[in-house]
């Protein structure tokens, strides 16, 4: 298994070859036969599980993945608090400690830009990057490209409305790094000027050729989108309060009456004020199906 670091990894023949085992993979699961033999894939093989930030999904999915595949499980839900790290120890010396343990596999999501680079550079074992601080989220990425695959078929030629903080969300950086290796691709970014997606993934679109654009008028930006995708506030990444219009980003009913009836709407959860319990009955709210996925495109991304 190679390290999973960054949504660039992932190109359009790799993503074609995923779809293709998660279809398999969601078939098999579906029967007790299929699910007994999948288990026996890695029975050899131990994941740690560090969580440096608080994580449901992510965290779950990770271990509902190597379970399904026999794979064993050493957790921690609050590595911040119950791990050496505390003490001042480095993430490098961390890992080379578990190194020493003979394990296959490290799951981590930190506080921190760039942990997980640092672990991989001394790890025997896959280092996992499941959220570096406002870095990435790869598997994520991987998750929501089959989402929208689902849906249209096809990843290329899509109008995508990425909105919310997306200065601080890694979700929304490493999606646009994946969008934008497909011809046709058009994305716009709605938020406030304080919450604007980093320049350097803007470097990156520029340099594939991808089409985007900044706004901060949601409705204009929602009346052609194939793909809305909405992400909440990241209060805890702010290091200073800012002032922003929270209520001028909210996909309420007026925001539903603009989009298109053939739009699916995304979210990576959890969610806060920004898709209202109302919204979840529109047939065009993917967002749960969306995270139904998770756990088997972690399996077949990570482990196999």
């Amino acid at each position: 298994m190679n390290h999973i670091l960054t949504a660039e990894q992932f190109s359009h023949v790799d993503l074609e070859r995923l779809f293709t085992k998660a279809d398999k993979f969601r078939k098999s699961d579906q029967t007790s036969a299929g699910r007994r033999k999948v288990m026996q894939r890695h029975t050899d093989r131990i994941m740690l599980s560090m969580f440096f930030e608080p994580s449901t999904r992510t965290r779950f999915s990770f271990e509902i993945a190597a379970t399904k595949l026999g794979i064993g499980i050493v957790s921690t839900e609050n590595a911040a608090e119950f791990s050496s790290i505390v003490k001042g120890e480095s993430i490098e010396d961390m890992v080379k400690v578990f190194n020493e343990y003979g394990i296959d596999a490290i799951s981590i999501r930190t506080k921190e830009e760039g942990h997980a680079a640092r672990a991989a550079s001394v790890s025997k074992a896959t280092i996992i990057n499941c959220g570096d601080g406002k870095g990435e989220h790869p598997t994520q990425s991987v998750l929501d490209m089959y989402t929208i695959h689902e849906q249209f078929k096809r990843l290329d030629n899509l109008r995508v409305v990425i909105g919310g903080d997306l200065a601080h969300g890694r979700t929304a950086r490493s999606l646009s790094i994946m969008l934008s290796q497909f011809p046709g691709t058009e994305i716009i970014f709605v938020s406030s000027p304080e919450l604007r997606i980093g320049d350097d993934i803007k470097a990156r679109l520029n340099e594939d050729g991808t089409v985007f654009k900044e706004t901060s008028e949601m409705h204009g930006a929602l009346r052609n989108a194939d793909v809305v995708y909405w992400t909440r506030s990241q209060l805890e990444r702010h290091e200073k309060k800012l002032k922003f219009d929270q209520d001028a980003f909210v996909l309420d009913v007026a925001a539903l009456d603009v989009m298109p009836k053939s739009a699916i709407i995304m979210h990576p959860l959890p969610r806060n004020h920004e898709i209202p319990a109302s919204t979840d009955s529109d047939p065009r709210a993917k967002y749960f199906r969306q995270a139904g996925y998770e756990w088997a495109f972690i399996a077949i991304s990570s482990f196999t």
